[in-house]
C-alpha cells in the first residue's frame, strides 16, 4: 500500500466522478475499496480484477455491509447520493432520506473507525449568488432542496469535526462533464445530452432563453482533486470548479461548430430551482489541492470524439 496509507474506501465509486477517481487512485499505488448498490453506478466502469480492487456491492441502509467496508479503512470518499435537482424537488422526502440520513450513516462509521471523510458538496449551496465568481465563505443561499441537503451535510461534517475530532472535507462541486456520463440519467449533465443529441442528430434543447451560466469542469480534474483531498490534511470545504463561466446557448453553439452543424436549437421551459449564474472562485482549490489543466474547448473536442 502506498506510503503505508490504509485501505482508501470509495462509497458510489462505480458511478461516473467515482470511477474516474478510483482508476487515479489506482494508477498512483493506493489499495481500494468500491462500496456501491449498482443503482446507478456500472460494474464496467471499474477495472474489475485490479489487484488492487475491491468492490462490495451493497447500500448505507445496510449497517453491517457499511461496517464491513470501513475495515481498515484510513480515508473515504463519499459520492452516493440522489444528485437530480428536480427530483429533490417532486419528492424531498425520499431526496433527504438519501442525501442526509445516508450521509450521517457515513460519518458515523467514519468516526468509529478513525477515517478521514471527503464528501461531495455541490455549488447548488450558493444559489443564485449576487455577484460572481463565489468563494467558499460567500453567502449560503440554496433554492432546491438538493442545494439545502448538501449544505446539511457540510454542517453534519463540521459539527463531527468540533464534536468528534473527525477529518473531513467537503468538495462543493460545480457543473461536471467527462467520459461515462450516461446522457440517459436523469443525474446527467447538459454537456452529456447535448452530445448524444448530436449523436441522434436531434437538435439541441436548450431550456429558457439559453443564458443561464456555468462552471464546466472535466471529471479528470475533479479525480484528481479527490485523491489529493483524501491525504491531505485540508479540512472544511473548497470549490472544485474551473473557475471560468459559460452560457448554455454559449456551449451549445460551440459543440454545434464542433460537429459542424448549423444553428440546430430547441428551446425548452425552464426547470424549477434551476440556477441562473454560477462561476466559482478556485483560489483555495489552488491552493490547496490542484490546478485545474482541461479547457472546456479541449474537453468538448474529446467528447464529441468519443461519439464517432
Amino acid at each position: 500500500m502506498k506510503n503505508n496509507v490504509g485501505v482508501i474506501l470509495v462509497i458510489g465509486g462505480a458511478g461516473f466522478i467515482g470511477s474516474h477517481t478510483v482508476d487515479l487512485l489506482l494508477q498512483e499505488g493506493y489499495q481500494v475499496r468500491v462500496l456501491d448498490n449498482f443503482s446507478t453506478g456500472r460494474r464496467e466502469n471499474l477495472p474489475l480484477g485490479a489487484p488492487r480492487l475491491e468492490v462490495v456491492a451493497g447500500s448505507l441502509e445496510d449497517s453491517g455491509r457499511l461496517d464491513l467496508a470501513f475495515t481498515d479503512v484510513s480515508a473515504v470518499l463519499h459520492l452516493a447520493a440522489q444528485v437530480s435537482v428536480q427530483r429533490s424537488v417532486e419528492d424531498p422526502v425520499r431526496s433527504s432520506e438519501r442525501n442526509v440520513v445516508g450521509f450521517v450513516r457515513v460519518l458515523e462509521a467514519a468516526r468509529k473507525h478513525g477515517a478521514r471523510v471527503v464528501y461531495a458538496s455541490s455549488a447548488a449551496v450558493y444559489g443564485d449568488p449576487e455577484t460572481l465568481p463565489v468563494c467558499e465563505e460567500g453567502p449560503i443561499r440554496p433554492i432546491s432542496p438538493y442545494g439545502l441537503e448538501k449544505y446539511s451535510n457540510e454542517i453534519y461534517a463540521e459539527l463531527y469535526s468540533r464534536m468528534y475530532g473527525l477529518s473531513q472535507l467537503g468538495l462543493r462541486y460545480f457543473n461536471v462533464y467527462g467520459p461515462r456520463q450516461d446522457p440517459h440519467s436523469p443525474y446527467s449533465g447538459v454537456i452529456s445530452r447535448f452530445i448524444e443529441q448530436l449523436r441522434l442528430g436531434l437538435p439541441l434543447t436548450v431550456r429558457g432563453d439559453g443564458l443561464q451560466e456555468r462552471d464546466f469542469i472535466h471529471v479528470y480534474d475533479v479525480a484528481r482533486a479527490n485523491a489529493v483531498a483524501l491525504t491531505k490534511a485540508v479540512d472544511g470545504v473548497v470549490n472544485v470548479a474551473s473557475g471560468q463561466r459559460c452560457t448554455i446557448r454559449q456551449l451549445a453553439e460551440m459543440l454545434l461548430a464542433l460537429a459542424s452543424r448549423g444553428d440546430d436549437i430547441q428551446w425548452v421551459p425552464s426547470l424549477p430551482g434551476d440556477i441562473r449564474h454560477s462561476q466559482a472562485d478556485i483560489s483555495r482549490m489552488r491552493q490547496t489541492l490542484v490546478n485545474p489543466i482541461i479547457s472546456l474547448n479541449e474537453g468538448l473536442l474529446a467528447k464529441c470524439k468519443e461519439r464517432e
